[in-house]
């Protein structure tokens, strides 16, 4: 089946909220084994109902441009681009707000595919320097292949967390 990459619709959101769920679950339970019980729990006491307001916000945010790969009209996955203005900390910028793909559509390049249509959006609004982030847990690992794979240049950041 051919993966069609469009701009989302109003009736893609549900499914759009629901694959991200999916997607992120490995994610999730990456955080869990890397911040251990304490730290997660305060963190992410309940990581979907969050999730899915926070991927419902980007796509129903009209200075967010989010593009669908779709499978027989089923949205199986997603990216969400901005660009920033010049008052932000990089003029001249856009960044890749969030991208994802179901787990039963991954590995054929669909990734790939959605990261170059948001890039492909951020050149075409004049953006010059593009930028991503992603976690440095295990559970990240295949977005930051991916985002190497495109020519992005990692910036290394660490975040630590303590329970007081």
């Amino acid at each position: 089946m051919a993966v069609e990459i469009r701009d989302l619709t109003d009736a893609d959101v549900p499914g759009v909220v629901a694959l991200s769920l999916r997607a992120w679950a490995p994610v999730f339970a990456s955080f869990a084994t890397v911040l251990g019980p304490g730290v997660y729990r305060q963190l992410y006491p309940d990581w979907r109902t969050a999730q899915a307001a926070a991927v419902e916000r980007v796509c129903r945010d009209p200075a967010i441009r989010v593009r669908v790969a779709a499978e027989d009209g089923r949205p199986v996955g997603f990216v969400a681009v901005v660009v920033h203005d010049e008052s932000h900390d990089e003029p001249g910028s856009g960044e890749v707000e969030m991208l994802a793909v179901d787990p039963a559509a991954q590995r054929r390049g669909t990734g790939a595919r959605l990261l170059q249509a948001g890039l492909d959006v951020l050149r075409d609004a004049g953006v010059r320097l593009a930028a991503i982030g992603t976690g440095g847990d295990p559970g990240h690992a295949p977005a930051r292949h991916t985002y190497e794979a495109a020519g992005f240049t990692a910036l290394p950041l660490v975040r630590y967390y303590r329970l007081l």
